[in-house]
């Protein structure tokens, strides 16, 4: 995408997030990564009228792998500081269940992270009209006491709800202390830490992030009072847990946030057109019910492992309180609905 265009869609992103004149933004980088997207951001501010600073981190040392929820600003309290005397960062590094992501949203300033390619950052705008189906989502999802979802697969797994918030994801943020992530279009909220009971099939075509592919054969967790006690199956199954395993963290079998996705534009087959990005798209595509293991701090839950797993699955049902709101990969509430393309 040349520059100019880049220029045009952050633009729009600011817009939405209720970007006004005389407002102190930080775009945060790292090393020689984003330069663009923080030139980009820097020009759309600045046609708000917006006082734009861009933060550049060292580049970080080499590793065998990364973690969630390790920043390099951890090493760097003074930068935090800074972070959090701005109205607005956005996070081009990707700060989620930091230590020091959460220091910043408590200061009251607003992040969007933006790490996915430009090109569906284009496709993937966040838009009014989505946004409102998102809330709607997040309405009925807070009134929860129960959530069960099941699938011809074998699916059928119970969730006991209302101990933790729930979360809308919409691509934007124009409040005080809120996070978003573009794009983004789903729901999700998180289990009491020993409310989840049953069993999960993963199918072919179902998607493994952070792996970023696709489910090749069945795959069937068993959950016992919010821990997953056996995972069976073939070569993701293996695969799975020894990547769970390579952690040394019992924790990571825990049952993290749980939610369903609601972008009629968000291709369930994005990760062929988009293999570097961050599995944003999947997170999104419509009627996808995911699941996720491992850390539920973001949530304000006690588990901040680094093992962290988010697995979007095709075809399920998900009732709330026995309401239908997923019907085998589609929506069930009329004020969710959208027309595909």
């Amino acid at each position: 995408m040349d520059q100019v265009s880049f220029m045009e869609i952050c633009l729009h992103q600011l817009k939405m997030s209720g970007v006004k004149e005389g407002e102190k933004l930080i775009v945060l980088t790292q090393g020689a990564d984003r330069l663009d997207y923080a030139d980009a951001f820097l020009a759309a501010g600045q046609q708000l009228g917006a006082q734009m600073y861009h933060m550049r981190l060292p580049s970080p040392p080499p590793v065998s792998g990364w973690n969630v929820g390790v920043t390099g600003l951890a090493a760097l309290p003074e930068a935090v500081e800074a972070l959090k005397q701005a109205d607005m960062v956005i996070d081009c590094i990707f700060l989620l269940f930091s230590d020091e992501q959460m220091a910043i949203q408590a200061s009251g300033t607003r992040v969007l992270t933006a790490v996915e390619p430009p090109e569906l950052l284009a496709r993937l705008l966040p838009t009014t009209e989505l946004r409102e189906k998102v809330e709607i989502g997040g309405e009925i999802l807070a009134k929860a006491q129960t959530m069960r979802i099941t699938s011809p697969h074998g699916t059928d797994v119970t969730y006991r709800l209302g101990v933790y918030p729930t979360i809308t994801e919409y691509g934007c943020t124009d409040e005080p202390g809120r996070w978003d992530h573009w794009p983004a279009t789903f729901v999700f909220t998180g289990a009491a830490d020993d409310g989840v009971d049953g069993q999960i099939v993963l199918a072919p075509g179902d998607v493994l992030l952070p792996f970023n592919t696709y489910v090749r054969e069945p795959v069937t967790y068993t959950i016992e009072k919010g821990f997953i006690q056996d995972i069976r199956g073939g070569l993701d199954a293996e695969l799975i847990k020894s990547y769970m395993a390579s952690f040394n963290d019992p924790r990571g079998m825990g049952m993290s946030h749980v939610g369903w996705g609601l972008d009629p534009r968000a291709h369930w087959h994005g990760l062929t057109d988009f293999p570097g990005g961050m599995g944003m798209e999947l997170r999104s595509f419509y009627g996808n019910v995911m699941f996720s293991t491992g850390p539920n701090n973001e949530l304000g839950g006690p588990n901040d492992t680094a093992c962290h797993l988010d697995i979007p699955m095709r075809g399920c049902s998900l009732f709330l309180d026995d309401e239908p709101i997923v019907l085998d990969g589609d929506i069930a509430v009329p004020e969710m609905r959208s027309e595909r393309p």
